[in-house]
């Protein structure tokens, strides 16, 4: 049995997410089909390739991921289909690939060159899905495309760090249910360049002093009276190992988030900065 997953804009309203599964089952009548999501903003690479990346890795391998974002066919936008740590992904070359191949170098990359054979409007339902059944027969990727060996790489989801590796500055890459603020920056990266150095993390008005390991730390000693500390913000390395800045137990209907509590918004900057000498002030992740 073939796991294909599906990861959109498309919402669940109109009829494209039927029309391509149904599609899926009339090639690949054995084929299991997973929604990711189909409510990633309208045309929001970042977002895609930040649930891409802290999605594809649960699934078996030999899974196909079809990514039907900003997916029209042009002169800028290739499709492509690739293997990567063992996983199979079928989708736009538009840099939405960038942040997992950043970390693990693809085996084989296509750009796909059935569209000759295919008029399409819509590719996810014309193409994509054709080239995802085509894979999960067993199909090699050169017949559906010519190999390539580069594909556009988006500069904003990899943050920086300054020449004198004092400093990380990354951005907001995602939102999420929660009103929770993502950014770029992983924990792997914060404790490469920190090297157990004191920090601090700054986010348009405000500084952070601590990075919690969890939300509930933030109650301390403080358990049978937690409720004080609803509202509060903290800085945290969330369960995908990226930097999240959020509210404690934060009700969108009535309290708010911390994209909305503190005016954050998608691609605002954020500053890590790490001080040679030691300062009391500022509290090391462990």
């Amino acid at each position: 049995m073939s796991f294909i997953t599906l990861t959109t804009d498309f919402g669940t309203k109109d009829h494209f997410v039927g029309a391509v599964k149904g599609a899926i089952y009339s090639e690949l009548a054995e084929a299991k089909i997973v929604d990711i999501t189909h409510e990633i903003s309208p045309f929001n690479i970042t977002e895609t390739a930040y649930i891409l990346k802290n999605s594809y890795k649960s699934f078996p391998d030999g899974t196909i991921h079809i990514v039907g974002v900003d997916s029209e066919l042009s002169e800028d936008n290739k499709h492509i289909a690739m293997e990567l740590d063992k996983h199979f992904f079928v989708c736009p070359d538009n840099g939405i690939i960038s942040m997992i191949a950043s970390e693990i170098k693809p085996t084989k990359i296509v750009e796909i060159n059935i569209h000759d054979r295919v008029e399409s409007s819509f590719p996810v339902l014309d193409v994509f899905v054709q080239v995802a059944c085509f894979i999960a027969r067993g199909g090699n990727l050169t017949v559906i495309g010519k190999e390539i060996t580069e594909f556009k790489k988006l500069i904003e989801i990899q943050p920086k760090v300054n020449q004198a590796q004092t400093q990380i500055i990354g951005g907001v890459v995602y939102i999420d249910n929660y009103g929770n603020v993502i950014t770029n920056i992983s924990k792997k990266m914060f404790n490469d360049i920190g090297k157990g150095r004191a920090y601090k993390v700054t986010i348009s008005r405000y500084s952070f002093k601590k990075i919690y390991k969890k939300y509930n730390e933030i109650v301390g000693n403080n358990s049978e009276d937690a409720r004080q500390f609803d509202g509060n913000k903290l800085a945290i390395f969330n369960s995908a190992g990226f930097l999240e800045i959020a509210i404690y137990r934060s009700n969108l209907n009535t309290v708010g988030g911390a994209s909305s509590l503190l005016g954050l918004e998608y691609r605002d900057p954020i500053i890590v900065e790490f001080f040679t000498e030691t300062k009391t002030e500022y509290t090391l992740l462990s």
